[in-house]
């Protein structure tokens, strides 16, 4: 499993999404005008990320059924 090509991109895509999210919360936690210019923008790239995510694992488990 650890080597699938497609486990692989779902565990890529996991992990960027909580990149962008700690971004976020450390842009919400510090506050000023960095959050004020940039927490929208976050949030929706954090919700593009998690949306390739989502969609990756279920690719994945969709064709790991196929084979069983």
């Amino acid at each position: 499993m650890n080597s699938d090509p497609l486990f692989i991109i779902s565990a890529i895509a996991c992990i960027v999404v909580l990149v962008i999210l700690l971004i976020g919360i450390g842009g919400f936690a510090k506050g000023g005008e960095f959050n004020q210019k940039h927490a929208n923008r976050i949030m929706r790239y954090r919700i593009g990320a998690q949306f390739i995510a989502v969609l990756c694992i279920l690719v994945f488990i969709f064709i790991r059924n196929l084979g069983n």
